[in-house]
């Protein structure tokens, strides 16, 4: 097993935690692996040597990448999709075919 093999099988054994960690900051999924992919990223650019517990240097990238995604999105006022759509309020039976599936998404969610 070579070097990046090893790196990536450490990275995985971490990213349930990784994951975790990012949605409950920023509530969204889609947000939450965004920010679990970008910590790789910024692992795959320095040298792994250099990291005495990637644990923690892991969690503390994704914190933070997950602060700086906060930001932006309040400085651009900007709503995630997985709040508009529990925001969403459904009408009775009669409503249209667009709505039902709609409701049916948010409720997979």
């Amino acid at each position: 097993m070579n070097e990046n093999e090893l790196l990536a099988n450490r990275f995985e054994s971490n990213r349930t935690h990784l994951r975790a960690v990012a949605y409950r900051m920023l509530g969204s999924l889609a947000d939450a692996d965004d920010a679990v992919q970008e910590a790789w990223l910024r692992l795959r650019n320095i040298d792994p040597e250099a990291i005495e517990n990637l644990s923690g240097w892991l969690t503390t990238v994704v914190s933070r990448v997950s602060l700086d995604m906060l930001r932006s999105r309040k400085s651009r006022r900007e709503e995630s999709l997985d709040d508009r759509a529990r925001g969403q309020k459904m009408s009775d039976s009669s409503s249209s075919a667009d709505q039902q599936v709609l409701m049916a998404d948010a409720v997979g969610l």
